[in-house]
């Protein structure tokens, strides 16, 4: 039974309400995770709202220096992490590794915390007077994270939060909780105050129950587009500060002067690596001009021989999908956009592998001569499934790219600087890469998405997460010594 970790310990349930929890590549259920009454919800809060005081007011470096010491037990820990991804995941034992390795430099980040909360300062605006900035932390932040990346996702928003001043409630994915409790643990072991990190186990009932709690400041989520969308409006009407990173359909547009080998080695990662699980999977190539047939004929082969195991296994390219119900859901997609008209070139839906038959698997799929009306376009499947939409021109590939309610991602691969400089110029599209299939930014840059991919006015980690969870105070000052006599009836003005 998974439990909660609130004030520094961890928690039994007490909720008659579970879930349960999956090891996908063999579909057995491994354990059941507790989903919170509204009391322990309301204990993590308090537990969160009574460290903020004197969390708040550690100097920057003491609190950088439990960063420092939280990313050393990290390393210590991250086959542990990431043995814990696979197990109730899936995905491959070496892209968790990469996942724990994100989140580190995430945590990297914070601890330069010190240098990034200093504000500005202006000596003599006028006679006598001096004026200045300063960043303080919000209060009690809330994180509510997919099951896709059970460690990077949660290491994209506490570090900051943390390390600006803030305390923090975190309800993960209840598919796969148990990496959440050891990220609790080593924060603890750090040396982090009793209260500061907070993890609560919990549905939709959990995250309602935060968004309307009064004692929560600010919100987090990362997630499919209804659901940010939900917690973005809910979150503003209850006066709270909310970022919410919704869905994407990440397009590729390879012109006729690609290095084709090359792009098919980025599509297949790009593609399939997690099983298609990730925000920032390409999903849609865009083939401009006659480069679509030579495509085709590089993938077929390649998705065939893709190797899918069980995680662990070292030499895996690709897992099971996260349950029998993402399963099903991916498979409806494929045969919806048969009956739709687009090419089926390569399906999936028969891979079975041997000694698991009841793990959640599926194989890589390939549609061709898919087109904007068709829901496989439309629609983020978030499985591994790739579509190839035909198009005559460089004109007509920006066209389809913009005209796309998702922004998140994107990439083009070409030789030519020109047209690579022309796309990301104009593409309306939050992240951008160039010959770079996933162009995921650094801990150091930040990371988001526009149109319907993101919902709030800043991008997750980086210099962004700074100004997300801090709130700047302006400071006007001056000395009776420098005070003229006489009340001044005036607007204020420099002088």
């Amino acid at each position: 039974m998974i439990g909660h970790f609130i004030g520094g310990n961890p928690m039994a349930s007490r909720s008659e309400r579970t879930s349960d929890v999956f090891n996908p590549a063999t579909g057995a259920v491994t354990a059941k995770v507790s989903l919170a009454t509204p009391s322990e919800l309301n204990a993590a809060v308090a537990a969160a709202h009574a460290a903020f005081p004197a969390w708040s007011q550690t100097s920057p470096l003491r609190r950088a220096r439990v960063m420092f010491k939280f990313k050393e037990l990290l390393e210590e820990h991250a086959d542990q992490l990431a043995a814990l991804i696979t197990a109730e995941h899936g995905k491959v034992f070496t892209d968790a590794k990469g996942e724990v390795t994100r989140g580190i430099e995430v945590v990297e980040f914070a601890c330069g915390i010190p240098q990034m909360m200093k504000g500005e300062y202006s000596e003599q605006v006028a006679g006598g007077i001096d004026a200045w900035s300063i960043r303080q932390a919000l209060g009690v932040c809330v994180g509510i994270t997919p099951f896709n990346f059970p460690v990077m996702v949660p290491m994209w928003m506490f570090p900051m939060a943390i390390a600006c001043g803030n305390t923090f409630v975190l309800k993960p994915s209840e598919r796969d909780p148990s990496a959440s409790l050891l990220l609790a643990q080593l924060l603890t072991d750090a040396g982090l105050p009793d209260g500061v990190f907070n993890v609560v186990q919990g549905d939709k009932e959990a995250v309602d129950g935060l968004l309307h709690h009064p004692d929560v400041r600010a919100v987090s989520f990362v997630g499919s587009t209804p659901i940010a969308e939900y917690i973005y409006a809910t979150g503003c009407a209850q006066g709270k500060r909310v970022q919410a990173l919704g869905g994407a359909k990440n397009h590729m547009v390879v012109m006729p002067d690609a290095d084709i080998p090359q792009t098919v080695d980025a599509l297949m990662g790009a593609a399939f690596g997690s099983a298609g699980e990730r925000c920032m999977a390409i999903s849609v190539v865009v083939a401009v001009g006659n480069v679509a047939d030579q495509l085709v004929e590089a993938l077929v082969p390649r998705i065939a021989a893709l190797k899918i195991t069980q995680g662990m296994d070292l030499q895996a390219e690709m897992g099971p999908v996260v349950t029998q119900v993402h399963k099903d859901k991916i498979a409806g997609y494929i045969a919806k956009g048969v009956k739709e008209g687009a090419k089926l070139v390569a399906d999936g839906r028969g891979f079975v592998l041997p000694g698991h038959e009841k793990g959640f698997f599926l194989g890589g799929s390939l549609f061709d001569h898919v087109t904007p009306d068709m829901t496989i376009y439309k629609e983020e499947i978030f499985g591994p499934v790739l579509c190839i939409v035909r198009v005559p021109d460089f004109a007509t590939a920006l066209d389809l790219v913009n005209a796309h309610e998702y922004g998140n991602g994107t990439a083009i691969y070409t030789r030519d600087g020109n047209t690579a400089r022309e796309y990301t110029h104009r593409v309306q599209v939050g992240m951008v890469g160039v010959n770079v299939p996933i162009p995921v930014p650094m801990a150091f840059h930040s990371f988001g998405g526009w149109k319907r991919s993101l919902f709030g006015d800043h991008h997750a980690h980086g210099p962004e997460s700074v100004r997300f969870y801090t709130k700047q105070k302006a400071v006007t000052q001056r000395w009776p010594a420098s005070t003229a006599a006489g009340a001044e009836f005036a607007m204020p003005t420099l002088k």
